[in-house]
């Protein structure tokens, strides 16, 4: 299995959009999001474009970052409206990520746009997302100096900006979290030619109905969603995970016949949600029996390899790796061990599953790899009376910490209660695909339909603060916290009478 993320590479050259695949932040799990490395890896990768998002510097040129400070994905801090050109050559945006790109700079816009593009290959698409609205027309017009060589869509959660994009010539892009009957009129209103929600943001209800512009996802990483999504319900989506996007679209194409969903399917790993609970592995870590169903969807028998690949922490594993063969159509259930962890949030082990199977009548030999996450995460319940977190030790030693929910209707209140020792605390709340931060605490909003949730929302809090020694530290309750894929998966939120 050491070549499994190579499995789509057989039907890359015959399985093209639509629907788009474009890179979210180029390939952020591969090089340093934003970076023209990022950008480059993605269309490597065989994506049909990139997206990736523009602040500006206080020389007012549009610089790909996605927050507004320089502190998370570079060795600078402080806010990027700060910066001029000239001080944007010492900022090394790659370090960080690894050291082999060490020195990786922000990129401008111009850089983006001007990505080589192999002999025969279409334009890509490019989603440039727009931070600050006062960008707008300067992206206007270095689009148009790139009018036909790149295709490109200027999206912003921004109205004012998309309805100024697309005065101003450009295809203009709604963001929103979930989509809104509201907003569908506003799109229609204003002429946008495309709209794009979050992970799980498209109701059944509001995508049956007749909508005047393309439909896209953002950050649409769940293999589900991408299944359903390739199958033709959108024209396109970016994603942090071009491997599975890839296959999802190649076994949409494949497997026509089949409605069912992701073939590889496992339930998640519940940590303790007690901080006693740690073990020598650390606080994020346990010991399950999962069960993987891996089921055929070709009409023709297939041969399964099933591996697991640890891309963070340590784990010990039993029962893989295993060789299966299904007739179509065919399930089977195997159970294997997994112990271990971290005492962070990180990165979860994956289940590889490659398909084979030879040539035969009207087919191709077939060589595709399907994954699934095992993702280690914790749950709760809200209720009317107050609820209290114990968010995770991370470090040896470190003093325990916690926070209180709270419910009000539809208002969710987050706050810290014991900040562990730290101090200018500032709480942080993810709440679906949305990471919000307060002082003390932070009120957010729960979906409308939140008590029918059965499987409830992903949900984590936290908060930042300084130690003694005056350096920034996060603590948190699961991962998902902060913004970025490299801290974990979020837990779940339920309502109270939801198992």
């Amino acid at each position: 299995m050491d070549k499994a993320s190579e499995g789509i590479e057989p039907y890359r050259a015959g399985v093209l959009g639509p629907p788009w695949i474009l890179g979210h932040r180029g390939a952020p799990r591969e090089a340093p999001e934003n970076t023209l490395a990022s950008l480059r890896r993605a269309l490597e990768l065989g994506l049909d474009g990139v997206e990736y998002d523009l602040q500006a510097l206080a020389s007012g040129e549009a610089v790909l970052l996605h927050d507004d400070t320089l502190d998370r994905t570079t060795d600078h801090a402080g806010p990027v409206g700060d910066l001029t050109l000239r001080e944007l050559a010492g900022v090394d945006a790659g370090g960080w990520f690894n050291k082999r790109f060490a020195g990786e700079p922000l990129p401008l816009l111009q850089e983006a746009l001007e990505l080589p593009v192999a002999a025969g290959d279409a334009a890509p698409l490019h989603m440039i997302e727009v931070k600050d609205p006062v960008l707008v027309p300067e992206v206007a017009r270095q689009v148009e100096e790139f009018q036909g060589r790149i295709a490109a869509r200027l999206a912003s959660f921004d109205r004012a900006a998309c309805a100024e994009a697309s005065a101003l010539g450009l295809a203009a892009m709604l963001l929103a979290e979930r989509a809104t009957e509201d907003d569908r009129r506003f799109v229609r209103d204003a002429g946008l030619a495309a709209y794009s929600v979050g992970p799980g943001g498209w109701p059944a209800d509001l995508f049956a109905l007749e909508w005047p512009c393309e439909r896209w996802s953002w950050s649409l990483d769940d293999p589900d969603e991408l299944l359903w999504a390739a199958r033709g319900a959108l024209l396109g989506w970016n994603t942090n995970e071009p491997h599975r996007a890839l296959a999802a679209r190649a076994l949409a194409r494949l497997a026509p016949e089949d409605k069912g969903s992701w073939p590889v399917r496992l339930s998640g790993l519940e940590v303790d949600p007690d901080p006693r609970a740690a073990g020598a592995h650390g606080a994020w870590s346990g010991r399950w029996q999962p069960v993987a169903r891996v089921r055929n969807p070709f009409a023709h028998p297939v041969e399964v390899g099933l591996a697991l690949l640890v891309r963070g922490g340590a784990f010990d594993v039993e029962g893989l790796p295993r060789r299966l063969a299904l007739a179509p159509g065919e399930e089977s259930l195997v159970p294997f061990g997994i112990a271990g962890g971290s005492w962070s949030p990180g990165e979860d082990p994956r289940l590889l599953a490659r398909y084979t199977s030879a040539r035969g009548p009207g087919r191709p030999a077939l060589e595709l790899v399907l994954d699934t996450t095992l993702e280690r995460r914790r749950s709760a319940r809200l209720a009317r009376d107050a609820r209290r977190l114990s968010l995770l030790v991370e470090r040896p030693g470190e003093r325990g910490a916690t926070m209180v929910l709270r419910r009000r209707g539809r208002e969710l209140v987050a706050r810290v209660e014991d900040a562990g020792g730290l101090s200018d605390v500032r709480a942080l709340v993810r709440l679906g695909a949305e990471v919000r931060r307060g002082a003390a605490g932070v009120r957010v909003l729960l979906p409308a339909d939140f008590d029918r949730l059965p499987e409830g929302i992903p949900f984590s809090c936290g908060f930042e603060g300084r130690n003694a020694d005056g350096r920034r530290v996060v603590r948190r309750w699961a991962g998902g916290v902060p913004a970025g894929i490299a801290h974990g998966a979020p837990g779940r939120l339920f309502p109270a009478a939801s198992a």
